[in-house]
């Protein structure tokens, strides 16, 4: 019961944040210039400085666990060519392809499991090694999916061109370049020189991320069009939240990974879609509807499923 209480802390909250994000579009007070502004703001500024200010402030070479790193490089990838692979013979609306690929395997890991780690050792312990094993494929992966699927790409036929537009699109995400200036500000151990007042800078637009994603995921929200998706939605949250953590956990198991090691798995491949996945699907032009109906699915139903997966491993002593 304790487990299930924090999980519906950490994930609820997130959950009406989306709510009041949809109730106050749907009164007025906000408009499509402030909810694409917003996007705009939190994709190219908020996330990359998160994630930077997060990066950086790990101790990344006293931690460094090449195993765990190498593992979770290696289930993102599987995880993300199977679920492409599968979609491209299922799903006949092509359209929904990337956005679904995306929402698919994508999971709000530096979110979750800095709170999951923080609550359950006090520190945040291995999960630096998470975010440099993942984080950084998922959004070269997303970059591709969303590019090769997207509407203007079905069009295009020159495979050299969509090849060429994944690479600068790969190059100029800010999310990626985010995560190459952390490593480099925790090698270096930045927040050791830089004024105070610099790093309190970061850390206020860092705090906004969160809040102001989940507000316009809410805002964006149309629920005639989601409902219309539902089938797609519901095959995405049981991939997200039943079937790759099934497959993989069993994987990481075999390969001797337990207790903090294997903690910071299970909050990888158990956590809710990211709400990151929305931003890159709109400002990509793919689907947005099908995007933010998997985040607010998946962020409902994994306050019962991610419980499910720590207590199943603490149960069978996986995790102390």
């Amino acid at each position: 019961m304790e487990s299930l209480i924090y999980s519906l802390n950490a994930t609820v909250p997130v959950f009406l944040v989306i709510v009041i994000g949809y109730i106050v579009n749907r009164i007025g007070m906000l408009n499509d210039q402030f909810i694409s502004a917003t996007n705009k703001f939190t994709f190219n500024v908020c996330l990359p400085v998160m994630i930077f200010a997060d990066m950086a402030n790990s101790d990344i070479t006293g931690a460094f666990n090449g195993k765990l790193v190498g593992f979770a490089a290696i289930i993102t990838t599987i995880m993300f060519a199977l679920i492409w692979i599968g979609a491209k013979l299922f799903i006949k609306d092509k359209s929904i392809i990337g956005a679904f690929v995306q929402a698919s395997y994508r999971s709000s890991v530096a979110v979750m499991g800095f709170a999951f780690m923080m609550n359950i050792y006090g520190r945040i312990g291995l999960m630096p090694m998470i975010i440099i094993g993942c984080v950084p494929l998922y959004n070269i992966y997303a970059v591709t999916v969303l590019t090769f699927e997207s509407p203007d790409a079905q069009n295009d036929t020159n495979k050299k061109s969509k090849f060429m537009k994944a690479f600068i699109g790969i190059l100029k995400n800010p999310i990626i370049i985010g995560i190459v200036l952390g490593c480099l500000g925790s090698l270096i151990h930045i927040y050791d020189y830089i004024p105070q007042m610099l790093s309190k800078t970061l850390d206020n637009i860092s705090v906004m991320t969160t809040p102001l994603s989940l507000i316009v995921i809410g805002a964006s929200f149309e629920g005639r069009k989601a409902i219309a998706k539902i089938k797609p939605t519901i095959v995405s949250c049981i991939i997200k939240l039943v079937v790759l953590p099934a497959v993989f956990i069993s994987a990481a198991l075999a390969f001797g990974f337990r207790n903090e090691a294997l903690l910071a798995l299970v909050i990888m491949l158990g956590s809710p879609t990211t709400p990151s996945c929305f931003i890159m699907a709109k400002n990509m032009k793919n689907d947005g509807v099908l995007t933010s109906s998997v985040i607010a699915a998946t962020t409902l139903l994994s306050s019962v499923t991610l419980t499910f997966w720590i207590f199943l491993m603490r149960y069978l002593e996986f995790i102390n």
